[in-house]
């Protein structure tokens, strides 16, 4: 009996794993919409094709090394053996899921957190110069953090950031802000979109092609949100873990909600007007605040907290402008700065966590992704070069890179 019960428990939790990484894996699909949409339509083909990429990069890096790195110790088998038996048989401490279900949640989450550096790099960067930096980032600089976070590894065989009393239960720091991390990094190496700034140093606005598509884009996100959080549960066939599983996707749900609410007021009172932007990326960032520590908040402090998010990357973009980081989708300001936020917030209802252990945790993560990536951002400039001529940049890199328009029919109509 215990067997039969034993062997039911495996076959629902790995499927909820399983079901919990599709749902991730339809976040690279809100990352494709939401990017498509807030680019200029002579750079969507280029996005898109951007977002395909990093995503099977991500998956074949993270097989051939990342997932060693980050859960094997460098112990580089799963390449050529893959992953083999069941997690059970000959086990001291039996798995409660397929080791490969483990696998796939994994990288699923690497790829998202690349996913983040194609919006922020937009319109203006050569695509394989973007591609081979995913080779780097997907395959060595994500999961060495990843490794001294969720690993459980010592940073550089110092100290274990745990032990310190860091705490991140889906991402908000491992994910999204080390995502951020990389982006800023690349951004500033970059440089501004050519007609972002005036010589005055006033901000010019360049629109989106595509806002119905950027929203749809946000509705996916909110969705494969839920994978993200919920699966991070890492179970769901107990009374207990169901439970849990529940409340993760009730306060996932009701930060998004605070964050969007929160962002189309202050932008209504900042600007005049009612945003759809800024309420996009408050509801994105109500969803980040929220994923460091979504199974303690009640759902008020989770509205609030996704509230908060909301107000921190209104301001956090407008400030950016300031200081002319050009990132056409606000992607360092949605996974960065509220990355950071959300870190800071765990303290308040996880007792096993301390606003120390979180302060170096992040301070970790940010300095060693945004040194490493600017290493291989700076050698790739120097070999052949980051971004597009202004000529191709000014026609669109739609055309210069990949040989084909979006929306050929607009914009070459002939009578």
């Amino acid at each position: 009996m215990e067997d039969q019960i034993f062997q039911l428990s495996y076959a629902l939790d790995t499927f909820y794993f399983l079901v919990c990484g599709a749902l991730v894996m339809w976040m690279a699909a809100g990352f494709a919409m939401l990017e498509a949409g807030l680019v200029r339509s002579k750079n969507t083909t280029e996005i898109l094709t951007k977002n395909v990429a990093l995503f099977a990069v991500a998956c074949t890096m993270y097989m051939v090394c990342g997932y060693s790195i980050m859960y094997g110790g460098g112990d580089f088998s799963l390449f050529l053996d893959g992953i083999v038996g069941d997690g059970v048989t000959g086990a001291e401490e039996p798995a409660t899921y397929a080791p490969s279900a483990d696998f796939y949640f994994q990288v699923v989450f690497v790829a998202t957190a690349m996913s983040i550096v194609s919006g922020a790099v937009a319109e203006r960067m050569k695509l394989w110069s973007f591609i081979i930096f995913a080779v780097f980032m997907t395959g060595f600089i994500y999961p060495m953090e990843g490794a001294w976070t969720w690993g459980g590894e010592a940073v550089f065989g110092m100290y274990t950031l745990g032990d310190l009393g860091f705490s991140d239960f889906a991402g908000s720091g491992i994910v999204h802000m080390a995502g951020a991390a990389a982006a800023l990094s690349g951004v500033i190496l970059l440089g501004a979109r050519k007609g972002k700034y005036g010589k005055d140093g006033q901000v010019l606005a360049i629109p989106g092609a595509n806002l119905p598509l950027a929203t749809l884009g946000t509705f996916i996100l909110w969705l494969g949100w839920f994978g993200f959080n919920g699966g991070s549960v890492l179970a769901t066939a107990t009374v207990e873990s169901a439970n849990a599983v529940a409340v993760v996707f009730m306060n996932t749900n009701a930060a998004a909600a605070g964050g969007s609410i929160a962002a189309l007021v202050l932008a209504r009172i900042m600007f005049g007007k009612a945003d759809l932007t800024m309420a996009l990326n408050g509801a994105l960032a109500g969803l980040v605040a929220i994923t460091a520590e979504p199974s303690t908040p009640t759902p008020l402090l989770a509205t609030i907290f996704g509230a908060l998010g909301g107000i921190l990357v209104v301001f956090s973009i407008v400030t950016l402008d300031k200081l002319k980081i050009d990132d056409p989708v606000g992607a360092i300001s949605v996974h960065g700065t509220v990355g950071l936020l959300g870190l800071l917030l765990v303290p308040i209802t996880n007792d096993g966590a301390s606003f120390t252990g979180q302060i170096i945790g992040a301070i970790t993560i940010f300095a060693w992704v945004f040194i490493a990536s600017g290493v291989v951002w700076f050698a790739i400039k120097s070999i052949m070069g980051l971004r597009v001529s202004e000529e191709e940049e000014y026609d669109g890199v739609d055309l210069a890179e990949c040989g084909m328009e979006a929306y050929p029919e607009f914009t070459n109509a002939t009578t």
